[in-house]
């Protein structure tokens, strides 16, 4: 309950301040400064080799071919933040500023991959919208606004605005609302001026992004927030047309229970359960596993795939996901057995320090067999973000971006953690060719959204 309070005070300050109530105390904002005009400190170039170099007090981004997309990055990070920058292009180019972005060598070979505000001179006009760079696509495109699509000069200087302020993300061009968006994916990285790939096309080198008036507030951003006109989208429980085209496929609509089942029966859990605003919640009981509305699983079982998961802890919660999950096992008393992706508050909860040794149940880990490490989860009550990797017998756990543990299963190290763990007496554990996946009900309130899963043929 705490939380949800919480929730409505951020959201309807937010709503509040985004009026323009305080609009006049916008000159005294405390602006920080990310370009001197004379020189790159703090910054450092990832991903192509495009040119990136200083003229009349702007970075000046030059397009080179036969390399992917380059990008300038700050060497910070920043969360909570209102970005504002000029930005000018002598001829028709894609570009974008990157924001809340990422880059590490376990995700597509260290590719910059994140938010990202459009630049986008073509016909379409679709400069200010939101782009998921090297992951989800497009999150907020420019389609129907005219107002918002003609708010890009070709030929002169561009004022934009980003205001990234908890799930929410909104753009502005020349001061003309662009892009709402709460999408709460990433909640911090760093911000990099783009110049996109032209692939070999000799024809094109040489065109120049330029950026100057690089700034932003970062000391409570939310109270200098600029009021909108456009509708907010939320991007919960859907796909973007480039995770449909990639092959996502949602394994929750967000509305009813199609698609999962009790893990002891054909239906869903009469009790136990309950879905809310787009939101699929087990309901505290006594902290014991499957005691009321018991597991579910989905109704197909899976084998090489790629998992995507929200869930919220609650304070000293326990839950969990799991896979290659045996329905034939346990079928009375207690959780179904497979593969479980630990779900739980480290902080207060003794589970983690059980086991063979202490660690291998905690958040994100292989319970009992294999403990997660350089994991950054966000607090209890927030919203975090799980992904497993199952390729043949290769599996990766990940939690917000970052790869936390891998193995192989039916290897011989994978067999001797499990001749070491509860699992000792189940023949051959862990090795099914496909299973269901399943949500626990460990007597706990947890909470789960966004879940879709990608078949890996």
């Amino acid at each position: 309950m705490r939380t949800n309070i919480t929730k409505f005070i951020f959201t309807f300050i937010y709503t509040f301040l985004s009026t323009g109530s305080l609009q006049a105390q916008s000159s005294e904002a405390p602006w920080i400064k990310l370009f001197d005009g004379k020189s790159l400190n703090g910054w450092e170039q990832k991903g192509g080799i495009a040119k990136y170099y200083i003229e009349d007090g702007a970075i000046v981004g030059q397009t080179v071919s036969g390399t992917p997309n380059s990008f300038l990055c700050t060497k910070n990070d920043f969360s909570d933040f209102i970005l504002e920058f000029d930005v000018y292009l002598n001829k028709p180019a894609n570009s974008g500023v990157q924001f809340r972005s990422h880059s590490n060598p376990d995700y597509l070979d260290g590719k910059v991959y994140g938010y990202q505000a459009e630049i986008d001179p073509s016909n379409r006009k679709w400069s200010g919208g939101i782009y998921d760079e090297s992951f989800r696509g497009w999150l907020f495109p420019v389609m129907e606004d005219k107002n918002a699509q003609n708010a890009f000069k070709m030929g002169q200087w561009n004022r934009y605005r980003i205001e990234a302020i908890g799930a929410y993300i909104r753009t502005f061009i020349n001061d003309i609302p662009v892009a709402n968006l709460e999408d709460d994916y990433s909640k911090s990285g760093f911000i990099g001026l783009q110049v996109h790939s032209i692939g070999n096309n000799k024809a094109d080198e040489g065109i120049q992004i330029k950026w100057k008036n690089i700034r932003l507030i970062t000391d409570r951003p939310e109270k200098y927030s600029r009021s909108t006109t456009v509708p907010l989208k939320q991007n919960f429980n859907v796909l973007t047309k480039t995770e449909i085209e990639s092959g996502w496929k949602l394994l929750w609509d967000g509305k009813t229970t199609t698609g999962w089942k009790s893990s002891r029966g054909d239906t869903f859990p009469e009790t136990g359960w309950e879905i809310k605003d787009g939101i699929l919640s087990v309901n505290e009981s006594d902290g014991a596993e499957s005691t009321r509305g018991g597991d579910i699983v989905t109704t197909e079982n899976y084998s090489n795939f790629v998992l995507m998961v929200d869930f919220k802890l609650t304070q000293g919660a326990n839950s969990g996901i799991k896979y290659f999950v045996d329905l034939n096992i346990n079928k009375q008393i207690g959780s179904a057995i497979g593969l479980e992706y630990q779900l739980l508050d480290d902080k207060i909860h003794p589970d983690t320090k059980l086991g063979r040794s202490e660690g291998i149940r905690t958040l994100a880990s292989l319970y009992d067999l294999k403990m997660a490490v350089n994991k950054v989860p966000n607090q209890v009550g927030e919203w975090n973000h799980a992904m497993i990797v199952s390729n043949k017998n290769h599996v990766e756990h990940w939690l917000n971006g970052v790869k936390v543990l891998e193995y192989e299963r039916g290897s011989a190290e994978f067999r001797k953690w499990v001749s070491e763990s509860k699992y000792a007496s189940i023949p051959a554990f862990g090795e099914l060719t496909e299973g269901p996946v399943l949500l626990q009900d460990h007597g706990n309130s947890v909470s789960f959204r966004n879940i879709k899963i990608m078949v890996i043929n």
